[in-house]
């Protein structure tokens, strides 16, 4: 199964992004807004489900430390720069420079977790706990809010997070 652990379900995420960014890249009109749309939705409950499980997770292991950080910092970036995409609107004409520059962002932060956060959850979870920690994961997804193509303010990503928590409370 794909997303039998957290791992293998985020790396899943993050084809899934990068085919949404080119849906978006390749789409006009309400298409466009509609994969964008999707890809702000995907990229929020990607982060929540991070921020929730996979970030404190890495944090119980040694060095743990150093590497969240690192990747928050590239979460921060990211999102401002999918904020100002927001502002902006796909019908924008600096939309897809702004979308390249997103795009960038986010794929160099998914290899990133790729490269390290992910191996030191493989290094020290076992396989029920990886496979426990994607089992919340879906449970988030389940209950996530949904953007609409003219919402894709940062807002989104405090309601998918608040309903991440929410999710992971009721499961334990």
């Amino acid at each position: 199964m794909i997303d039998a652990d957290v791992v293998a379900l985020l790396v899943d995420q993050h084809t899934r992004i990068r085919d949404l960014f080119t849906a978006v890249e390749t789409g006009e009109g309400d298409e466009r807004a509609t994969a964008f749309a999707r890809l702000v939705r995907l990229l929020a409950l990607h982060e929540a489900a991070e921020e929730v499980v996979v970030h404190p997770a890495a944090r119980g292991v040694e060095g743990g430390d150093a590497v969240v950080e690192d990747r928050l910092g590239e979460e921060q970036r990211a999102g401002e720069l999918l904020a100002r995409l927001g502002e902006l609107g796909p019908d924008h004409p600096e939309f897809a420079d702004g979308l390249a520059g997103l795009r960038q962002a986010v794929l160099e932060h998914a290899n990133h977790e790729e490269s390290y956060e992910f191996r030191y959850l493989r290094s020290h979870y076992d396989t029920t706990e990886l496979a426990d920690m994607a089992a919340l994961v879906r449970a988030a997804e389940r209950v996530a809010p949904h953007a609409t193509p003219g919402e894709v303010d940062p807002a989104l990503f405090d309601r998918v997070g608040e309903a991440v928590r929410e999710s992971l409370l009721r499961r334990r």
